[in-house]
């Protein structure tokens, strides 16, 4: 990969996603945080700048089908849709029906479930209402913007008044949403159970992490790629 100190994280990844899997490797943040230099991210985490850009440098060219930044914004759209927000809405009652089964059974010798579970009730019903906020207000303006452009006209005025507006709220959202699973992270020793854990614990452990990962992607086309050129196009 062409990269260099200066290049953020977020511009690397939404250049190539398997750049993301360095990174992650790193515990250096791609999504939320992505917003900073590499020279940066790796200050904070202490990383050898050197050893990063040998790894980054070994990724091979991102597959055609998978170059996110060159799709076009309504099918960008369609895929964070079909693919992220539906997985999330999938997953949700069952991490639910395991987190409160686990922190009622095992909650009394491992209080960390019990958190949690609190953590993810509440992430869960923020992310359902963001989603459906994304869906109904933003992603639609979008696509209207999209096809104002193709018939050479001007979009209407939105009620909001500029897509600046819900894309700041969208980016707190996710910001708050990424914070809670840093803690569920720690709380969870990186999704690892306990030596003994029953099935149930160890499958919520292994959901959390499945959750936490699509997560990070989610977020990434969308703070990287679809609202900075959601912007431009406005």
């Amino acid at each position: 990969m062409n990269i260099s100190k200066e290049n953020t994280v977020a511009a690397v990844v939404a250049q190539n996603i398997k750049a993301a899997h360095v990174f992650k490797k790193y515990g250096i943040d791609f999504c939320c945080g992505g917003g900073i230099s590499i020279e940066k991210a790796c200050a904070k985490k202490n990383v050898s700048y050197t050893d990063l850009e040998k790894d980054l440098n070994k990724i091979g060219e991102v597959d055609r089908a998978y170059n996110y930044d060159s799709w076009k914004l309504d099918f960008l759209i369609d895929h964070i849709e079909n693919i992220h927000h539906a997985y999330v809405e999938e997953s949700i009652p069952l991490i639910l029906q395991y987190s409160n089964k686990v922190a009622k059974v095992h909650g009394a010798h491992y209080p960390q479930v019990i958190k949690i579970n609190e953590l993810f009730m509440a992430v869960a019903q923020e992310l359902s209402a963001h989603l459906k906020k994304e869906e109904l207000i933003l992603f639609p303006y979008i696509k209207q913007m999209i096809q104002a452009k193709n018939q050479g006209v001007k979009a209407p005025a939105p009620h909001f008044g500029t897509v600046n507006n819900p894309i700041a709220m969208m980016h707190e959202e996710h910001e708050n949403a990424g914070d809670v699973f840093k803690e569920i992270a720690v709380l969870t020793n990186n999704y690892t159970p306990p030596e003994g854990a029953c099935n149930t614990f160890k499958a919520l452990y292994a959901k959390l992490e499945e959750f936490e990962k699509d997560l990070h992607q989610h977020i990434h086309l969308e703070n990287n790629i679809l609202f900075p050129k959601a912007i431009n196009l406005e």
